[in-house]
């Protein structure tokens, strides 16, 4: 089952609680997953290539809701295309989020006395499951992908599509978007929400498996952060991602009338 239901009317969706974050609205890394996404259905048809990066913007908490999206391509041509992608709430005018795509068609180069890193096949099967227990009592993005966790590295496998049909960007933004949490320098303190998230791909992801070797930095004075990461699959590095992170103190807890 798809994570984002495709609706009668064009460029609209219909989220499913797999898409709800552990807050208000939904996870920004489904969010981005369904952009990107849509803009990858349309790149065989139009002759851009491959996807080979995606930056995000959340603007304001997205509520689960019926949305709707609009594509608008910044440049076309060449080898290299630029595709912008926003989404609304179906029913305002106010956009929630935006990405900007990057697509190239590929093409063999050869770089005399260049050799490709060797890869080391990894197995994250053999690493114990990890159980995210943040929200209770409902579905939430995390539930629509397994963990593990082991030298060093989180392991995701999405067991859920974003939309039907999706490509091997879009499949890498839900693991990704959560690098910042990985590497909290300290836990259940403060919240850390990303308000953007860029993605860079320099090969496909082979296999189901998305790793992240994950690290992060805050600097409470100014209640800022950012997080970044090495993205890998079974079989070695993929690419990068990083997003900033604005530190925000947790809500105290009311005090018992005495």
């Amino acid at each position: 089952m798809p994570i984002f239901e495709a609706l009668a009317a064009p460029c609209h969706w219909r989220p499913s609680p797999l898409a709800a974050g552990p807050f208000a609205g939904l996870q920004g890394g489904a969010i981005a997953s369904l952009l990107t996404a849509e803009v990858e259905a349309l790149a065989g048809s139009r002759n851009w290539g491959t996807a080979i990066s995606s930056a995000a913007w959340f603007l304001r908490p997205t509520p689960m809701a019926d949305l709707r999206t609009e594509i608008r391509v910044v440049s076309e041509g060449g080898r290299v295309s630029v595709v912008d992608n926003a989404l609304w709430p179906a029913a305002e005018q106010e956009p929630c989020a935006t990405v900007r795509v990057t697509l190239s068609r590929e093409r063999a180069i050869e770089v005399p006395g260049f050799v490709e890193a060797g890869r080391a096949t990894a197995d994250p099967t053999r690493y114990p499951a990890r159980t995210i227990r943040i929200v209770k009592g409902r579905q939430w993005f995390m539930d629509a992908m397994e963990a593990r966790l082991g030298d060093g590295v989180a392991w995701f496998r999405m067991s859920h599509e974003i939309i039907a049909g999706a490509g091997p960007l879009s499949s890498v933004l839900g693991p990704a978007d959560w690098t910042h949490g990985i590497a909290r320098p300290v836990q259940n303190v403060v919240a850390d929400p990303n308000p953007n998230l860029t993605v860079q791909l320099f090969r496909r992801p082979v296999g189901e498996w998305i790793g992240v070797r994950a690290e992060a930095r805050w600097m409470p004075s100014s209640g800022f952060g950012a997080g970044g990461g090495t993205l890998l699959d079974a079989e070695g590095e993929i690419g990068r991602v990083s997003m900033s992170v604005v530190l925000v103190p947790f809500p105290k807890p009311a005090m018992a009338a005495g």
